[in-house]
């Protein structure tokens, strides 16, 4: 923004200083004079040792006295007024040399500015923690950005030699052929629609009701009950009523990927899930927990970073994008909440995601198991 050239804050401080040092001088040489004027009457000779003065002889030599006083409080007030000014001004020039460097896309310097704390200490400490989540985000989204193009590359250069090979080879099964590049298409378009919604639930534009997740428990566990009997898994849901504010599609995205993470993610036979909902003292929780193998806790702290994969998980019929957890928490974030993931110590994981209560407005009506169902059943990103 271009804006007129002005006067500094620091001499704009110099010249208040100076200001009001001068009118606290002149105040107290008027109360001095007036005194002389009207607290000696007038004509009135004083005695001051030896000599005999007057109100006249005594106000001839008060006003010298007075105009040099006041040249005195100028000259200090505007010396004194600009190194004070310069001294309460010091942090403001670091805060506005650090934006400098933000402006110019150095995102790693600090103010850490030292000292008790106060107001300028306050703006110094709050720019940093923004300096370092801006930071964060930003590394986050080069290396989602890197992985995601990388992601969408495979199945376009699989695509390409199927088309490529199917070119070179006019007596080639078109029907296998088809079918390899369904199957690419539809991982390209998962992959597509996991990405929008990740970044939808980054931007939180969506609108906030009032949702109750023990409902969203049940409507994910009876839409992926085929996908369960299907790997022998057992899914138990449980829980009481469990109302929150937020987008009644995103937290059914959520809970749908964290049911749908723990089937797959399972024991090969005689598996379980748990899934809990209720209320929290410090809020609305929902719990996914399933069996499977131990895993360690440097792979737990990892499951929730974009395009996350174990070998079992390349390994299975539902490979997934590898945005599964991390769309959780994408929405768990978005609607001011938590993930958190937890290594069981019999083998497998427990997700717990927490968000807000809201215990306001009346409760919602639960409607028929049927009426449950979705029309069209959310794509699960495991």
């Amino acid at each position: 923004m271009d804006r007129r050239p002005g006067l500094s804050v620091r001499l704009k401080l110099t010249l208040s200083y100076a200001g009001f040092l001068m009118l606290a001088g002149i105040l107290i040489l008027a109360a001095v004079g007036f005194y002389v004027l009207y607290g000696i009457p007038r004509g009135a000779f004083i005695t001051t040792g030896d000599l005999l003065v007057n109100q006249r002889a005594i106000l001839g030599s008060f006003l010298p006295i007075a105009a040099f006083v006041l040249a005195f409080l100028l000259v200090f007030g505007l010396v004194g007024g600009w190194l004070l000014a310069d001294r309460m001004l010091a942090p403001l020039t670091r805060i506005t040399d650090a934006t400098r460097l933000a402006t110019g896309g150095s995102l790693s310097h600090r103010i850490d500015l030292e000292g008790r704390q106060d107001e300028f200490r306050e703006l110094a400490d709050a720019f940093d923690a923004m300096l370092a989540r801006l930071e964060a985000h930003v590394a986050e989204q080069r290396r989602f950005a890197a992985n995601a193009s990388h992601e969408l590359r495979t199945p376009l250069a699989i695509a390409q030699t199927l088309l490529d090979v199917a070119r070179d080879d006019p007596d080639r099964d078109l029907g296998e052929l088809v079918d390899r590049l369904r199957a690419v298409n539809t991982r390209a378009i998962g992959l597509t629609e996991a990405l929008l919604l990740l970044s939808r639930a980054d931007q939180r534009s969506f609108p906030r009701e009032r949702v109750d997740l023990s409902l969203l428990a049940e409507e994910a566990a009876e839409t992926l009950l085929p996908l369960a009997e299907k790997r022998g898994v057992t899914v138990e849901t449980a829980g009481d009523l469990a109302p929150t504010p937020g987008s009644p599609e995103l937290l059914l995205q959520m809970t749908t990927n964290l049911v749908h993470n723990a089937i797959v993610h399972n024991l090969p036979e005689d598996g379980i899930v748990r899934v809990t909902a209720g209320v929290r003292p410090e809020g609305v929780e929902l719990t996914v927990e399933n069996t499977g193998d131990t895993l360690p806790p440097q792979v737990v702290a990892t499951l929730a970073e974009p395009f996350r994969r174990g070998t079992e998980r390349v390994r299975s019929d539902h490979a997934g994008t590898g945005l599964g957890l991390a769309i959780v928490r994408s929405i768990a974030q978005a609607h001011d909440g938590t993930l958190t993931l937890a290594a069981r110590p019999t083998g497998g994981l427990r997700a717990t995601v927490r968000l807000p209560a809201e215990a306001r407005l009346p409760a919602p009506v639960r409607p028929p198991a049927a009426a449950r169902l979705p029309a069209a059943p959310p794509r699960p990103a495991a």
